[in-house]
């Protein structure tokens, strides 16, 4: 994440291992928008977090002009208006509301990939099960052969899943389970290998072996307060 060194009136705050950061990261680069990080540290939430977000008290939040916006999806709808250059929408009312359906989609679901990752025993084995069907969906209704859920592009929608093609395989890892296997969910595999080939994306992803270490780290937080 490259800081402008130039005064500029975008701040981001947010907190690296964080796949809801990186999303607004990923649209303020494609878009060429020059902001200004400051990092959080989620155990010790500084005063400027608290004062810019005080009902949820989570990152990200994108402060523009001295007026913040939270919430990540919030936030990239936000910059697709603000910053029209490099549209992450179709301009197609159709496609768009496509677009925004497959988004909410990614909302609705992606607390069972928590799961996986949160729980043990029976309750993970739910959540397992959860959540290979919502990757069948997404590989056969969402994709079903596209370079992109869009099509040819990047888009909002892609940003808002971009954290299965980095995030999931780590926590893949650090729980040692596997949910794509290899010869499952062609469709969604060939995406992540698209969406990871972007130079905005590639360029801009956490260290493997950092997070790797912070998600088995916070799994064995997890696993001790289910077994407690």
């Amino acid at each position: 994440m490259v800081v402008s060194a130039t005064m500029v009136d975008v701040k981001l705050l947010g907190a690296w291992p964080s796949s809801f950061l990186y999303r607004v990261v990923w649209a303020l680069k494609l878009k060429g928008v020059k902001y200004e990080y400051v990092e959080e540290n989620l155990f010790n939430k500084s005063d400027l977090l608290l004062q810019y977000n005080p009902i949820h008290k989570k990152i990200p939040v994108l402060v523009h002009g001295g007026r913040p916006i939270a919430e990540s999806i919030v936030i990239l709808e936000y910059i697709e208006e603000v910053w029209p250059q490099n549209p992450l929408l179709p301009t197609d009312h159709y496609e768009r509301a496509a677009a925004r359906f497959w988004t909410k989609f990614e909302e609705d679901t992606s607390s069972t990939f928590f799961a996986f990752f949160q729980t043990v025993g029976e309750e993970q084995e739910r959540a397992i099960k959860e959540a290979k069907g919502i990757l069948r969906i997404i590989d056969e209704q969402g994709l079903g052969g596209k370079k992109f859920f869009g099509g040819e592009e990047i888009g909002l929608t892609d940003i808002a899943f971009g954290w299965i093609a980095g995030w999931l395989r780590i926590m893949e890892e650090a729980v040692g389970l596997k949910l794509i296997e290899d010869d499952s969910f062609p469709h969604l595999q060939a995406w992540i290998e698209n969406f990871k080939a972007v130079p905005v994306i590639k360029e801009n992803l956490p260290d493997h072996n950092e997070m790797l270490a912070y998600f088995k780290q916070r799994r064995e937080m997890f696993i001790a307060s289910a077994t407690s």
